[in-house]
C-alpha cells in the first residue's frame, strides 16, 4: 500500500504519483542515502512547496513517505519495531527542510522518540525553491547528519553542514553498528534487575491542589511503586488549571514524556491520578510504553499481598471491575502477559478470551463477597453473645498497626516497612488489668487494611466485607505515624473515609506511633491538637501500658448502656 502521509490537500495527481513512486526506490544497504535519491527528494519538495520525510529500513527499502516535518510525519510508536535499550530501531529518516539551518529541537526529539538510526536533513537551494523555464527545480545545498548518542550529557549529536557527497559516502552500517555497540556497553554498565519495572512517574498539579499535598502525593506514589516491585527512575511534573481531557498533560509534555522514557530506559509510565480508559489509550498510542494510573498500582499491590481465600476473592472482584472498561484498544504491544506492575491477577489475555463471561463472573464474585459478609457477621454476633468487646485497629497504610498488634497480643502478623503490608484482617484477644478496679477486661483487636488518600472506589466496594470490621467494632484504635511529614493530612484522609462508611463507627482512641523518631516540637503540636491521645512506639515498646489503660477505658465507655 503506497500511502503518502501528512498534508495532502492541494496536491495534483501527478505530484501524488511522484511521492508514491518513492516507495519503489531502493538504496544501497551500506549507504545512508545516494545523491540521486536526495536530489529527487529536493525536486519533489520544491515542486509541492513543502518539506518531505522518507523513512528507510536497513535493507534500503522506503517504508514510509510523509509530507511535513519529522515531528509531523513520525511513525506511531506502536508501529515501530520492538527493540531494547541497546538497539536502534533499524529505520532512518531522510528529510528536506525549508530553512538553511540545523535540524530543530522538535525534529531531533522525534528522532529520539522513534530511536531512529539517523536523521538526514537536506537544505535546498534558494531557500528551498527555484523555478527555471516555468518548471520547479530544487537542489540540495547542504546536509546535516544527526544521530543518538549513549551519553548522559546529551541525547544526540548533529554534524555541521556537509556536502551531499560527504554524507552519501559515509559507511552507514559501520555507523549504526558502532553506535549500537556503544549503547550495548552503556546498557551493561547500567544493567538493572530485569524483574523490576523501570518507572517514569508523572505528576499533574491542578489549581485546587496545594503544593504540599501535591508533593506528598508524589512521594506516596513513589512508595507505592516501590512496594509493587518497580523502580522509579525519574519524576516529571506539570502544573495545569485542569487535566487535559484526552491526555491529562499537554501535547508538548506528552512528547517530553516519550523522550524521557526513551532516554532513561523506562518501560512503564505511572500517573499520580486516575485515568479514563480513553486517556490511557491515547497516551499509550503516542508514547508507545505501557501507562497505568495510581489505582492500578494499588490493585497490583493488593494482588501480591492477598493470602487468604477471602482476600484473593475481593482482589479479583476489584480488578475485574476496574479492567472491564479498559480492555478495548490495548493491543498486542500492550499485552499484559509480560509481568510487572498492573499485570498480576487475571491477566489481559484471560480477560479478552472470557469477555462475554466477565459480567457473570463479577456477579458470582459479588455473591461470594455477600456470603463472606454474612459469615463474618455471624462471627461478630457470636463474639457479641460472649460479651467480648471488639476494637478495630485502623489507620493510614504503614502507620504501624500490625507491629502494634504483634507487641500487644503476641500475634505473628506479617510486618514490613511497606505500604499495604497487611491485607487480610487478623483478630487477636487482649487481656488488660484495669488499674483502677484491679479487674481484668477482655477485648478483641482486629488489624485492618491500611487506608490511603483517595482510596479507589472499586476497592471500597470490593473490600466492604473487610471494612465492616471497622463499622461493626465497638470502638476504634486509630494509629498514626507521627514521624511522617504529612501525618495531619493522613489523619484527615482516614477521617474522611470513615465519614463515608454506611454505618457510623464507634468511639475512637488516637495512638501516635513512632514517637522515638520525632522531635519535641512535633510532639508538642500533636499533644495540643489531640490532648486525649496516647503516644507510643510499638517497635521500641514505649507507652504501651498507658495505651492498654486507655483502651480499657475506651471499651468500658463504648459498651456501657
Amino acid at each position: 500500500m503506497e500511502t503518502v502521509y501528512g498534508h495532502l490537500q492541494g496536491l495534483k495527481s501527478s505530484q501524488l504519483k511522484q511521492l508514491q513512486r518513492l516507495y519503489h526506490q531502493r538504496l544501497p544497504g551500506d549507504r545512508i542515502t545516494t545523491p540521486e535519491f536526495a536530489q529527487r527528494l529536493a525536486a519533489i519538495s520544491t515542486d509541492i512547496n513543502q518539506p518531505i520525510c522518507t523513512y528507510v529500513n536497513r535493507r534500503g527499502q522506503v517504508i514510509r513517505v510523509g509530507i511535513g516535518t519529522p515531528r509531523q510525519t513520525q511513525i506511531p510508536p506502536l508501529e515501530l519495531p520492538r527493540y531494547g535499550a541497546e538497539r536502534l530501531c533499524g529505520i532512518r529518516c531522510i528529510a528536506t527542510q525549508l530553512k538553511h539551518d540545523t535540524p530543530g529541537e522538535s525534529a531531533l526529539t522525534a528522532m529520539a522518540i522513534q530511536r531512529l538510526d539517523a536523521l538526514v536533513a537536506l537544505t535546498l537551494t534558494g531557500g528551498g525553491f527555484e523555478r527555471r523555464g516555468g518548471g520547479a527545480t530544487g537542489y540540495v545545498k547542504a546536509a546535516y547528519l544527526a544521530h543518538l548518542v549513549p551519553h548522559p550529557e546529551a541525547n544526540w549529536t548533529v554534524s555541521p553542514a556537509l556536502s551531499l557527497d560527504t554524507v552519501a559516502d559515509q559507511d552507514f552500517l559501520e555507523l549504526v553498528e558502532g553506535l549500537e555497540e556503544e549503547f550495548r556497553r552503556d546498557a551493561i554498565a547500567h544493567q538493572v534487575d530485569g524483574n523490576h519495572d523501570q518507572v517514569l512517574v508523572i505528576g499533574v498539579q491542578v489549581d485546587n491542589l496545594s503544593p504540599q499535598r501535591f508533593q506528598d502525593g508524589l512521594h506516596e506514589l513513589t512508595r507505592l511503586v516501590d512496594t509493587a516491585g518497580g523502580e522509579v527512575l525519574q519524576t516529571l511534573k506539570q502544573k495545569r488549571s485542569r487535566p487535559h481531557p484526552q491526555t491529562v498533560v499537554g501535547e508538548g509534555k506528552v512528547q517530553e514524556i516519550a523522550l524521557t522514557a526513551q532516554t532513561i530506559g523506562a518501560n512503564l509510565i505511572v500517573f499520580d491520578r486516575d485515568l479514563s480508559p480513553a486517556q490511557v489509550r491515547n497516551l499509550e498510542t503516542q508514547i508507545g510504553i505501557r501507562v497505568v494510573d495510581r489505582t492500578e498500582v494499588i490493585l497490583d499491590i493488593f494482588a501480591q499481598r492477598a493470602r487468604s481465600g477471602a482476600g484473593k476473592l475481593q482482589v479479583e472482584l476489584a480488578q475485574l471491575e476496574y479492567m472491564l472498561p479498559r480492555l478495548a484498544g490495548r493491543g498486542q504491544a500492550m499485552s499484559r502477559l509480560g509481568g510487572g506492575i498492573g499485570t498480576r491477577g487475571p491477566g489481559e489475555t484471560k480477560l479478552e478470551t472470557e469477555r462475554r463471561g466477565i459480567q457473570r463472573r463479577i456477579s458470582r464474585l459479588q455473591q461470594e463477597v455477600n456470603q463472606l459478609q454474612a459469615h463474618r457477621a455471624r462471627l461478630r454476633q457470636r463474639r457479641q453473645h460472649q460479651e467480648v468487646a471488639s476494637v478495630a485497629v485502623i489507620g493510614y497504610t504503614n502507620a504501624g498497626k500490625s507491629t502494634l498488634l504483634n507487641v500487644l497480643t503476641n500475634a505473628e502478623v506479617y510486618t514490613a516497612d511497606q505500604l499495604f503490608a497487611t491485607l487480610d484482617p487478623t483478630t487477636r484477644r487482649l487481656m488488660v488489668t484495669d488499674l483502677e478496679t484491679n479487674q481484668s477486661t477482655s477485648m478483641l483487636l482486629t488489624d485492618t487494611v491500611g487506608f490511603i488518600h483517595e482510596l479507589p472506589p472499586s476497592l471500597m466496594d470490593a473490600f466492604r466485607a473487610t471494612l465492616e470490621e471497622v463499622t461493626e467494632a465497638d470502638a476504634l484504635l486509630h494509629v498514626v505515624d507521627l514521624s511522617h511529614p504529612a501525618w495531619q493530612s493522613q489523619i484527615r484522609s482516614v477521617m474522611h473515609i470513615l465519614s463515608e462508611m454506611p454505618i457510623s463507627p464507634g468511639p475512637a482512641l488516637v495512638a501516635f506511633n513512632k514517637i522515638d523518631q520525632v522531635d519535641g516540637a512535633t510532639l508538642a503540636i500533636a499533644r495540643e491538637e489531640f490532648p486525649q491521645a496516647a503516644f507510643i512506639s510499638a517497635s521500641e515498646r514505649l507507652g504501651l501500658e498507658t495505651l492498654r489503660q486507655r483502651l480499657c477505658q475506651l471499651v468500658k465507655y463504648a459498651v456501657s448502656p
